[in-house]
């Protein structure tokens, strides 16, 4: 039986029905898709899982390169094969699947693609047909149920005597279910497809029967036959394997994917945050798949980019094991709170890397660090990546779902927070064996699910020898980005990249053993110690720097007597809008200061002679960088006034060591595949340099695009060299806009409209289709009671005299929507579609 013709995205030239004999010696006829490549280089062999059948895979024969044969087989009793009447286990249905196989004539190399309960099945043949396999592909499956995790619920659900009849087999109600098992609806008309085969209850008989055949209990028939694949998956330990994922699926979680990441160890993976269960109709699989197959023979050792010898991370901190100078100070408004001495330091984290280690944190483990700056988080961090460890660094401005996506893809084998952390870890099921910064009470302590203090691992630790340190190859930390432009993605330092960051910010500042920094921004405060410099935390909300005073800057500089300040824009912004609060003494104290740097978003210049104002004798930088690449260029205040305007934000030049390219765009933004560095070209910013990131973790096709060509890192800002080789930064890749006349970069018209008196903030954006987009702009008004609407005429008028491009229309809102790691960066994709709602005569809500 063939399907019928008109199913979406289905080639009926791909069905046919192939005849063999099972493994009970009785012909059988599978229905199979089948692209027919004559001489194939490579077979792939798609196997579906449960409700489903081949249809699932129709986007990996129409994506197929000319020389790759792509077969998806129908199970039997599945689909549109036939009706068999007997119960099929697991076992038989590895063995239907070594069948058809055989009958198609499978016999090159052949790279298995399963989701669902294909997976164990596509598994099982693989092991039984070890010579061919070229490779293996996974998705939103399992072969094993981790010791102490329930079965999943809706299994467990479906398979209880009560229901499953009624909802497999009597009903499509485990279908309809199944394509609901995905973050966008699927379309009626493919709904329509995969209840195709499945009219009535005896053609639906098979779906019961293979939620019946999954193995939950130790006696079940099954049970041995899957713990077999499963334990010949070390056999297939060298074999290349991609496991793509969807994070939000209910039934095989990313308890799972770690699973299958233990047993296949040469596996990379991809995450998909945003799709569920029914991966294949949330994503077009075919790309990702058939880019691997093709670069699947690549080198799987890291690139050779960066050989010089560095001091270890921890290097200054061991060198001052003997001094009592202060190595970092918390405030508490305007006095010290803690101190810690670089003697003391030292000793701590030598006793907390050993303590750790006795308490079971293994070399290559992973340690999710929920402290905020401070000394905690400071001794913490050194040891752990003194004993090996890998540290996972996530701000707590992602907020709660932001911080639980975080950790759900680092999955930290231990989690070392604060009270408040390790509330949100129990409330929201973070991964990990839980620490306790701070000493709990025994009912504490069992309601946190917390097995230790760091008090108590320092007690271990005072008898324990210190681990061997790692090597510089060896993965030292998976820092979380801002989350400013889509979730928060993971980014993969190795030690020497972490140390080649430490050294360019030390050699770009000419910081010395007698500067003492003030950290007003938290990833800045993790340097400070590192740099083998004192550093304070001032008194203020770390998840929101735009709440940094004046006066408790001023506080933490006279602590220490500071000589360099690290602050966002937001931060600066509220110092200058407090600084009639401070007192001639603190002025005095700031009036020490020799350096303060700023960065996290585009800082204008205005605002840095505004605070030059406050901090008379520091010069004042704006290094450009970003979580993937430390420490890229700098430019100065100075050198800034003698720039003067432009189309964005001159960042200067890049510092030594670091290569700036661009990738040009064309009419459509889309950025090319060659660099160049000539003068006033707009494109994308790519980056070469020792600091960049290893890579992106569990996005490995993020990884991919960006790194292109090899060695480089594709920033996704958009820029241009001038003729003098400093860099200017004119947006985001995903911010531009594709106006008729060509591409418009947004941040140069931002700070054409900031120049307007009155105007104190603006966003550009792009409304309408590629190509023939609207420039809009997105003004905030020096009025606190403005309600969002059209702009007046006369501001209109102004904001476009001021621009150098044509505005369709100019909008006014109390607030514009910014990331809340800087309080900077704005959300440019929110805005526009605000912005377009507006224009198209919609109510005027928030944006």
């Amino acid at each position: 039986m063939l399907p019928p013709v008109g199913l979406e995205g289905l080639e009926p030239s791909w069905s046919r029905l192939i005849t063999a004999t099972d493994a009970d010696g009785v012909e059988r006829t599978w229905h199979v898709l089948d692209n027919r490549v004559a001489e194939p280089t490579l077979t792939v062999l798609c196997v579906h899982g449960n409700p489903t059948w081949s249809y699932l895979w129709r986007g990996m024969l129409a994506g197929a390169p000319p020389d790759v044969r792509v077969i998806a087989v129908d199970h039997l009793d599945m689909g549109y094969s036939d009706r068999t009447g007997t119960l099929r286990r697991l076992q038989q249905r590895v063995d239907d699947l070594s069948a058809v196989s055989a009958a198609l004539d499978v016999t090159g190399p052949v790279v298995t693609v399963a989701h669902d309960w294909g997976g164990p099945i596509s598994l099982g043949w693989a092991a039984q047909h070890r010579p061919q396999l070229a490779g293996i592909v996974l998705m939103n499956t399992a072969v094993y149920q981790p010791e102490g995790s329930p079965a999943p619920r809706l299994i467990r659900l479906a398979r209880s005597k009560p229901i499953l009849d009624q909802l497999c087999v009597r009903t499509r109600g485990f279908i309809e279910g199944t394509l609901r098992l995905t973050k966008r609806r699927v379309s009626k008309s493919v709904r329509t497809a995969y209840h195709a085969p499945y009219h009535g209850a005896s053609r639906r008989q098979a779906i019961g029967a293979f939620v019946a055949d999954i193995p939950l209990e130790p006696d079940h028939p099954s049970q041995s036959v899957l713990e077999a694949i499963a334990s010949e998956l070390d056999d297939m330990a060298d074999v290349p394997a991609l496991l793509l994922w969807g994070s939000a699926d209910p039934v095989f979680s990313d308890l799972y994917l770690h699973d299958l990441q233990r047993r296949l160890p040469r596996a990379v993976v991809h995450r998909f945050p945003n799709a569920s269960h029914l991966l294949p109709e949330e994503v077009d699989v075919s790309a990702p798949v058939f880019e691997w197959i093709a670069d699947r023979g690549g080198p799987s050792e890291p690139a050779d980019r960066d050989r010089l010898q560095r001091p270890q991370l921890w290097h200054e901190i061991d060198r001052r094991r003997g001094d009592g100078e202060l190595a970092v100070v918390e405030m508490d408004g305007t006095t010290p709170e803690r101190s810690i001495t670089f003697a003391e330091l030292a000793a701590d984290v030598s006793r907390v890397a050993a303590g750790l280690a006795a308490h079971g944190v293994a070399k290559g483990e992973r340690v999710a660090l929920l402290v905020p700056p401070g000394i905690d988080l400071t001794v913490c961090l050194y040891a752990c990546w003194r004993l090996g460890a890998v540290v996972v660094i996530a701000d707590a401005g992602l907020g709660a779902r932001g911080l639980t996506q975080a950790m759900k893809s680092a999955a930290p084998s231990y989690l070392i927070g604060v009270r408040r952390a390790l509330a949100a870890a129990r409330s929201f099921g973070w991964p990990g064996k839980r620490i306790s910064v701070d000493p709990l009470g025994s009912t504490q302590a069992r309601f946190f699910g917390v097995e230790a203090s760091l008090d108590d691992v320092r007690e271990r630790g005072g008898a324990a020898a210190t681990p061997e340190p790692p090597e510089d190859e060896d993965v030292a930390a998976v820092v979380f980005t801002s989350g400013a432009t889509g979730p928060a993605k993971g980014v993969v330092y190795r030690h020497h990249q972490a140390q080649a960051a430490r050294d360019a910010i030390a050699a770009m500042y000419d910081v010395e053993r007698d500067d003492k920094l003030v950290a007003a921004f938290g990833p800045f405060a993790l340097f400070g110690a590192g740099l083998g410099i004192t550093s304070v935390m001032p008194d203020m909300d770390v998840t929101s720097p735009g709440t940094l005073e004046a006066t408790a800057l001023a506080s933490a500089v006279a602590a220490v007597d500071a000589t360099l300040v690290f602050a966002s824009p937001a931060a600066l912004k509220n110092l200058v809008a407090t600084a009639g609060e401070l007192t001639p003494s603190q002025r005095a104290a700031l009036a020490g200061v020799r350096l303060v740097m700023s960065a996290g978003a585009p800082v204008p210049a205005q605002l840095l002679r505004e605070v030059s104002r406050v901090i008379p004798n520091a010069e004042l930088h704006t290094p450009y960088g970003m979580t993937e690449a430390l420490a890229v260029a700098d430019i100065g205040l100075v050198e800034l006034d003698e720039v003067g305007e432009g189309e964005g934000v001159c960042v200067g030049h890049t510092v030594a060591g670091v290569e700036v390219a661009i990738s040009p765009l064309d009419d459509f933004g889309n950025p090319a595949e060659q660099l160049t560095t000539e003068p006033e070209i707009v494109g994308e910013v790519c980056i070469r340099a020792p600091q960049t990131k290893e890579r992106y973790d569990k996005l490995w096709m993020t990884q991919q695009a960006s790194a292109q060509p090899e060695g480089w890192h594709r920033s996704g800002d958009v820029g241009r060299l001038d003729t003098e080789g400093r860099l200017w930064i004119e947006g985001r890749l995903i911010h531009i806009i594709t106006a008729p006349t060509g591409v418009v970069t947004p941040v140069g018209i931002e700070h054409a409209a900031q120049s307007i008196p009155g105007v104190t903030q603006a966003a550009a954006v792009g409304v309408g289709p590629t190509g023939t987009q609207q420039v809009i702009v997105v003004a905030v008004l020096d009025d606190p009671g403005r309600r969002a609407g059209l702009a007046d005429l006369d501001l209109a008028d102004r904001i476009r005299d001021a621009v150098r491009c044509d505005v369709a229309a100019v909008l006014a809102v109390p607030a514009l929507p910014v990331d809340r790691r800087h309080n900077s960066k704005i959300d440019r994709s929110r805005v526009s579609a605000w912005a377009e709602s507006v224009l198209a005569g919609k109510r005027i809500g928030r944006i």
